[in-house]
């Protein structure tokens, strides 16, 4: 694969910060990173890698068989039959090379102009795929953002999306990779192939794919650990990791992964958020795409982690991250990199990095949502559409408290054996420390919630038995079916590695006197409130008193700083970028990154 340089010679869209290459000391730190991921389990064994490459050819002349099949059908002539191709290609984890053991593979199929979605695609390839007897858990989703078949074909996981190409035949050798592809396709064929697009232009634009890997499979099971790895709760996903590695990288071309691991916490926990993270220069392209563009458009302003896609249309991979997830992550990246120069200084290993991090434990009011179906399959399709809505809770109490309130999201649901077919979310809750007049306002957000349940309940495929419960819970309340072993922890073991380097929290003392957040005391003497048009028959409770935070309230962490250039919260009203802070503006358009950073990295 070809490099993408600039005119300068350098990748991306500022110099590098060092060229400087790896010390003794850096290549010994570098084994130490490389045995880590190996002991952890993250890499395939050869004979699972050789089953991948074996489905993946499989599918290949299963698409192939069946556009023939379909094109002759329709009733066209054998030559053109012939002449009809699809082809397989591959992006995400498994196209960047850093893919664990029983991973996804993430396709895309590729058709000509006459071989419709609707009907070629999720019936005639569907019906297919259905009769092989090495495929199993065959799920269509037609109505997604980015429509996808989901599958299995001897065990191995396939999530398989399709691109209706304008083509009248598919070359063997196309390159996906040429703008001119996405003209006269529709927008479910340009997200599609936006992913392989992306992918591949990320490879390009690293100057040592090696390193590159090494450093991203690490990031991804830091982030797992440490709870910010999910797209859909308002943390970051795949494809916004990668970017931002491949951004380090292009900053230390010369660096050993040791080396780009430290310097990846270092420049993310000190960056100007919501200044832009990209790998190379956005480009309005001559086919009139919208891309990222926070002076013209107006919900690019409110991005609060831009994290820009490198090929066209460039757009922002990561807005769903919130206010509260933005903090969270950034204290992360900080609280990473004092670990990392713990390492440094010999005081730590590279387990210290990767303690799972303590949510039952940070905080001392948490909200609970509880849903419930009558079945499985309810309780799938009903889990799939309260997780991709539970961000907007949190967006909700952020708008409402004008960001005085953060909420926290647990990237994990939980379920109790003692109560089958429910499933559990959780949100830790704490108040920003402000002013001493602005800590005398209280907030009820018994609305913000029956107005998040509502929506909820406004599922267009929702069932009798399909219903949502949301509770306040203090940190003693928490159910023991969220802790290993069922135990909980004592407070006494709040203590990370074996440094004994305290975990950070987000409470104090006078956090005991939060009250009722939803009008009750807690979760086990609720009174909870079904959906609008619930099938649940429970009494409305008494909401006297309401969440309310007491002005006497004083919650970790301190203040959030200060609004930047495109930094665009719920209540952002700034005309125009460009004009509030030229200055600004001029030094991300020429993608001066020291300048960004404001510091020595």
């Amino acid at each position: 694969m070809s490099k993408v340089k600039n005119n300068n010679g350098y990748h991306g869209v500022t110099e590098p910060i060092s060229l400087s290459g790896p010390t003794e000391k850096d290549l010994m730190q570098t084994a130490e990173v490389e045995k880590y991921l190996s002991d952890a389990g993250l890499y395939e064994r050869q004979d699972e890698a050789i089953l991948r490459e074996e489905v993946l050819g499989k599918l290949d002349q299963t698409v192939k068989a069946w556009i023939k099949k379909a094109t002759r059908i329709s009733g066209y002539g054998e030559q053109f039959v012939h002449e009809a191709n699809a082809k397989i290609f591959t992006f995400g984890s498994y196209r960047l090379g850093v893919h664990g053991p029983g991973a996804d593979i993430d396709t895309l199929c590729v058709g000509p102009r006459h071989a419709t979605r609707n009907e070629y695609f999720f019936r005639w390839l569907h019906d297919i795929l259905a009769e092989m007897p090495e495929v199993s858990e065959l799920h269509p989703v037609p109505d997604a953002h980015v429509p996808v078949l989901g599958f299995k074909i001897n065990g191995v996981s396939i999530d398989l999306l399709y691109a209706n190409l304008a083509h009248a035949v598919i070359p063997e050798d196309l390159d996906l990779s040429q703008d001119s592809i996405l003209h006269n396709v529709d927008e479910q064929t340009v997200r599609s192939l936006n992913g392989c697009r992306v992918t591949d232009q990320i490879l390009r634009l690293v100057p040592n794919i090696l390193s590159f890997r090494t450093t991203l499979r690490f990031i991804r099971c830091w982030g797992k650990r440490r709870g910010v790895y999910s797209n859909v709760m308002g943390f970051l996903g795949g494809i916004n990791w990668a970017i931002l590695v491949g951004r380090i990288c292009q900053l230390y071309p010369n660096a050993s992964p040791s080396m780009l691991i430290s310097r990846f916490f270092r420049v993310y926990s000190k960056w100007k958020w919501p200044n832009p993270v990209m790998l190379c220069h956005i480009e309005e392209g001559y086919l009139g795409l919208p891309v990222w563009d926070p002076r013209r458009n107006y919900r690019d302003r409110g991005h609060q982690m831009p994290i820009i896609t490198p090929a066209y249309p460039c757009m922002n991979s990561s807005y769903n991250v919130s206010v509260s997830t933005r903090y969270v992550m950034v204290q992360e990246f900080t609280q990473a990199f004092e670990i990392c120069q713990a390492i440094d200084e010999g005081k730590a290993d590279w387990d210290a990095l990767f303690e799972p991090y303590p949510f039952f434990e940070s905080y001392k009011n948490y909200l609970e949502v509880n849903i419930t179906a009558r079945n499985e399959d309810d309780l799938r399709n009903w889990k799939g559409w309260v997780e991709s809505r539970l961000r907007t809770l949190v967006l909700k109490i952020e708008r409402y408290s004008h960001e005085m309130i953060l909420a926290h999201p647990y990237p994990k649901d939980f379920s109790d054996k003692s109560r089958p077919l429910h499933i559990f979310y959780f949100m830790g809750l704490w108040r920003k420390q402000t002013t001493q007049a602005q800590e005398t306002e209280q907030f009820d957000i018994r609305g913000i919630v029956n107005e998040f349940k509502n929506t909820i309940c406004a599922y267009q495929h929702r069932k009798e038995g399909m219903d949502i419960e949301v509770s306040h819970v203090k940190r003693k309340e928490i159910p023991l079916f969220v802790f290993p072993g069922g135990v909980r922890p004592s407070r006494t073991s709040r203590t990370t590695h074996k440094n004994s380097r305290a975990i950070p929290t987000r409470d104090v003392s006078a956090d005991d006197q939060v009250g009722n957040l939803l009008g009750v005391a807690s979760c086990s003497d609720a009174q909870h409130v079904p959906c609008k048009g619930s099938y649940m028959k429970q009494p409305e409770p008494d909401f006297a008193g309401g969440f309310q935070l007491p002005g006497s309230i004083s919650l970790l962490p301190p203040s959030l700083p200060n609004k930047v250039v495109l930094n665009g919260s719920a209540n952002f009203h700034a005309e125009s970028i460009e004009s509030e802070h030229p200055e600004h503006y001029q030094e991300i358009q020429k993608g001066n990154v020291q300048a960004v950073l404001q510091t020595t990295c």
